[in-house]
């Protein structure tokens, strides 16, 4: 029996409101399964954390996380809990930054009878990855910024060679795990190289990257005509890789074709540990209502199971982690469930029922099948 320890940080806002039903769907899909087993470490950390004693991110849920196999969290943040600097706790970011989890794996993809903005049929087959460097980038101003009083606040964009190579190797592999017949593989690389020499640079890593995986198609575009093209004919896409601002602004547009932030799962991956979140915030608005969507919670488990198979070669993990993914796509197949988030009255309770429910038949039907 293998067991893993897995780090849990229920956040701030909705943030505990939907990782309390993630994990009992995790419980549930690992009870029948005989190799392996999860053990969850709670611990403590956000804005909440922060209003009340002054510490986002203690030293003991630092060195938990650590120790940890994976880690999974909740949304952190609220907007009117901030640092003296004015910018808003974001224990993630430290995260990001303390273990190196230079890649941000943001899953595109339309569900089977959830509700999308696009018209258009082909919607249906909007299926690709955004892969955001979650380290550098424009974001390294976080900790290189440079203020001149109140006259001026001076930004640093950070592109180095270590991150990008590792970044594009892990894209140019993506694109080749995901490839068959439909979709050959191609890469798409995104960035402003006509008007920054860091952009530049980074497409030039790009490019030599590229030429080492010949199987792989790649190609180059601008963030700009790419927020166009995600807009317009996102099912064109295969894998996009980006610098870190770049890449949050483009998985949330990918989240609004998905149905919303409540349906994107997120992992941040790095060659050590992994972190696993929705991409939504902690809605503070709604916290407390019941109307938050577990969705991108239950998805982004089931990205830290693959992620768990792959890294420890447990074929039992990845099929647990298909197992839960398909039981989210059978919740909404039928093209009844509709969200809060999408004019619809379904909440919390609503979606954990209806994803438990077609996870309990598949795991009937797989144990008769044994």
């Amino acid at each position: 029996m293998r067991e893993f320890r897995i780090a849990v940080f229920p956040g701030d806002g909705i943030g505990p409101e939907v990782m309390a039903p993630c994990l009992a769907l995790l419980e549930s899909l690992l009870a029948r399964a005989h190799d392996v087993r999860l053990r969850f470490e709670p611990y403590k950390a956000g804005a909440e954390l922060y209003r009340d004693t002054g510490v986002a991110l203690p030293d003991e849920s630092l060195r938990g996380a650590e120790r940890a196999d994976a880690i999974l969290l909740g949304a952190m943040g609220l907007p009117d809990v901030r640092y003296p600097d004015g910018t808003e706790v974001a224990p993630h970011l430290d995260f990001r930054h303390r273990f190196k989890l230079y890649a941000g794996i943001r899953p595109i993809r339309v569900l089977p009878g959830a509700p999308t903005p696009l018209a258009d049929a082909r919607a249906r087959d909007i299926d690709c990855v955004l892969v955001r460097e979650s380290t550098e980038g424009l974001f390294a101003s976080r900790t290189m910024t440079r203020r001149e009083g109140n006259a001026a606040v001076f930004d640093t964009m950070l592109i180095t060679r270590d991150v990008c190579e590792r970044l594009f190797a892990l894209a140019f592999a993506l694109a080749r795990a995901r490839r068959h017949a439909r979709r050959p593989g191609r890469v798409s690389c995104v960035d402003k190289a006509n008007v920054l020499p860091s952009m530049a640079f980074f497409r030039e890593i790009f490019l030599e990257c590229a030429a080492r995986h010949p199987d792989i198609e790649a190609d180059c575009m601008y963030v700009d005509a790419a927020g166009l093209r995600l807009v317009r004919s996102p099912w064109e896409f295969d894998v996009l890789v980006t610098e870190n601002m770049f890449g949050d602004i483009l998985s949330d547009v990918g989240a609004a074709l998905m149905g919303g932030m409540g349906m994107a799962p997120s992992a941040d991956i790095g060659d050590g540990h992994a972190v696993f979140q929705p991409c939504h915030g902690t809605a503070p608005d709604i916290a407390g209502r019941g109307l938050a969507n577990p969705t991108a919670m239950f998805l982004s488990a089931a990205m830290m199971m693959d992620w768990l198979g792959d890294r420890h070669d447990l074929p039992s993990c990845r099929r647990a982690a298909a197992t839960l993914i398909a039981a989210v796509h059978d919740a909404y197949a039928d093209g009844t469930l509709l969200t809060a988030e999408n004019g619809g009255a379904a909440g919390t309770a609503d979606v954990t029922a209806r994803v438990q429910a077609r996870l309990d038949h598949r795991l009937a039907v797989a144990e008769v099948s044994s």
